[in-house]
């Protein structure tokens, strides 16, 4: 090999490690994406929100970078993903209500939206609605209206509906604010309620189980837990002929027979333009919290025909979408 050429061989090799590091360098925004459930169990949500941000011109890859971490339903997961994405010096987190306080704990300065929270003014996520002060905001849903509107939809679709179960992880304080005011919406129906409280995923099966005989319907919480054991919930129902009751639409895939609630996918649409305004320079206390726009009533009438319900052709005229 020729001198000159061994020279421009060797220059070349030299300035390789030097374009890697100057790559480094130029870090794309990067956002610190905290599943409470499982990749499955938000199938349809994280697409929405992924397609929001293209549109928005955040290419993952190009222009930004998404780190995405599962906490499986364990809420003893989300401190430790928060503390992960401070030290990854994320830009911004995306998750949802139940998972905020660790976020909030691991840091006062990385901005914070959740795609939905559950009354997030009574749980102390933010200080105001309007200004949230600090570095948290993002999408509300106000429970106690729901709460009332998913009874009442029970009462309408049930015959010789009296007796209530409600169940709620009691560890999450939003769902156990549901699971109090649909207890009191039951009541001033005349409906006997009672509440089913579970922890841990293995609190489920008994709970249900000692529903045998003692309850018409049952009426589900959503939350992280929940969300990353409704096929188990909705199959364990079944066996025991109980209808149940959600707020996503996507429960009812594995048999859940009613949902009534605001459509997840939308919300998780709209964080995206949140994070487009953290990143294009907005602070979180200056964006207000909204309100969904969109709710939809669902029916599943497969699961009607394996519990030997006929839906009143009222209600069926006010679903939005019928699975059959």
């Amino acid at each position: 090999m020729r001198r000159r050429e061994l020279i421009t061989l060797l220059g070349g090799a030299a300035a390789w490690p030097l374009a890697a590091s100057a790559q480094q360098r130029t870090k794309l925004p990067t956002i610190g994406f905290l599943g409470a459930s499982s990749p499955s169990g938000w199938g349809q949500w994280v697409p929405a929100f992924e397609r929001r941000l293209r549109e928005l011109g955040w290419i993952e890859g190009r222009t930004i970078a998404i780190e995405y971490r599962w906490a499986e339903g364990s809420g003893e997961r989300y401190a430790e993903i928060a503390a992960e994405f401070v030290r990854l010096k994320v830009n911004v987190i995306v998750t949802v209500g139940s998972a905020v306080p660790a976020a909030m704990q691991a840091t006062s300065e990385i901005p914070i939206v959740f795609a939905v929270a559950v009354d997030p003014l009574d749980i102390g996520l933010v200080a105001n609605l309007a200004r949230p002060g600090g570095n948290v905001t993002g999408l509300s849903v106000q429970s106690a209206d729901l709460a009332g509107k998913r009874v009442e939809i029970l009462r309408e679709l049930l015959p010789n509906f009296r007796r209530l179960a409600i169940m709620g992880n009691v560890s999450y304080r939003a769902a156990a604010l549901e699971m109090e005011e649909a207890q009191a919406a039951a009541r001033m129906l005349g409906i006997d309620a009672a509440k089913l409280e579970i922890r841990h995923a293995e609190d489920i099966a008994s709970a249900i189980d000692g529903l045998s005989g003692r309850a018409d319907a049952l009426y589900v919480c959503t939350d992280a837990l929940i969300n990353a054991n409704h096929t188990r919930i909705n199959t364990l129902a079944l066996g025991l002929h109980l209808p149940t009751m959600h707020g996503p639409r996507e429960y009812l895939a594995s048999g859940g027979l009613v949902s009534y609630g605001p459509n997840y996918p939308d919300l998780f649409r709209r964080s995206a333009d949140y994070v487009d305004r953290i990143l294009r320079g907005a602070r979180p206390a200056d964006i207000p919290v909204e309100q969904p726009t969109k709710f939809d009533l669902v029916i599943n009438l497969t699961t009607a025909k394996a519990l030997g319900l006929t839906i009143p052709d009222k209600l069926l005229a006010l679903a939005d979408e019928v699975i059959e």
